[in-house]
């Protein structure tokens, strides 16, 4: 009778230690990514903490396809400290010296982007002081128009007011008598 395995051997423990290790420093390389993209967009608290929920998210897939793969379907918790010792080792050494690297280039990089655009920004200046004088010099009228406050308000149109206002208040005119006056006309016609 064939009876199928149901243990890993020592050896085949080992191996997959080995494995989950060396995958630990794929991690690592797959999180490089992120702290690139923080090096060169700058992040702030809440998009820091959506790509670390996205990358858990991904080692969750990961972690379980490995030992369904690799494992016969089974999880053993040294696939997450062979994981971790990877990971660690990746981002303490080499992540590191890659992250150096990135943050030289990206200096580099942008200081000669700097110097390119430096005749563009010359132009950039002179055409926002051209618009800044032409918007100055429209918005200083409107300044003006609202110190006058009898700018603001239509000398032709004639101002409605409720009926008590209108007794109160002397120089008002009063627009309901003045509105029955031309119905009165109206109706005459």
């Amino acid at each position: 009778m064939n009876v199928p395995e149901t243990f890993f051997t020592v050896h085949e423990q080992l191996i997959l230690l080995g494995l989950s290790c060396l995958f630990g420093a794929v991690l690592g390389v797959c999180y490089d990514f992120f702290r690139a993209a923080r090096v060169i967009f700058p992040h702030n608290s809440w998009l820091v903490i959506i790509e670390d929920i996205l990358f858990m998210c991904g080692y969750a897939v990961f972690l379980t396809s490995f030992s369904s793969a690799a494992a016969r379907g089974e999880f053993r918790f040294y696939f997450v400290i062979g994981n971790a010792i990877g990971f660690i080792l990746y981002f303490f050494t080499v992540g590191s010296v890659m992250i150096k690297a990135l943050k030289k280039l990206y200096g580099v990089l942008g200081g000669i982007v700097r110097i390119i655009m430096r005749p563009l920004k010359g132009i950039y200046v002179l055409i926002c002081e051209k618009a800044a004088l032409k918007f100055v010099g429209s918005s200083k009228n409107d300044v003006k128009r609202f110190k006058n406050p009898k700018t603001l308000l239509k000398m032709v149109c004639e101002l409605l007011y409720n009926r008590m206002e209108n007794k109160k208040r002397k120089n008002v005119k009063n627009v309901a008598e003045k509105s029955k006056t031309s119905e009165q006309k109206e109706r005459a016609l």
